[in-house]
């Protein structure tokens, strides 16, 4: 198998990985708020905003890596 072929198994497999990463990461979040700490939740939600932001792109760009030729 080329190596190009195994690009988009790649990046679908990296996407599932940053996906389980800001769950966990909107986990540690709500456990910081519950101890008082809103201004260091508010931060980081604010940069997983940007995940948010770039995860429409990333699952388009998957769906024709994806689309056989």
């Amino acid at each position: 198998m080329p190596s190009s072929d195994l690009i988009p198994s790649l990046v679908y497999k990296i996407n599932e990985n940053h996906l389980a990463l800001e769950a966990a990461i909107m986990e540690l979040t709500l456990w910081v708020e519950q101890r008082g700490a809103s201004e260091v939740g508010g931060n980081v939600r604010g940069a997983l905003q940007t995940i948010d932001r770039n995860e429409e792109f990333i699952k388009m760009t998957l769906a024709v890596m994806m689309t056989p030729e």
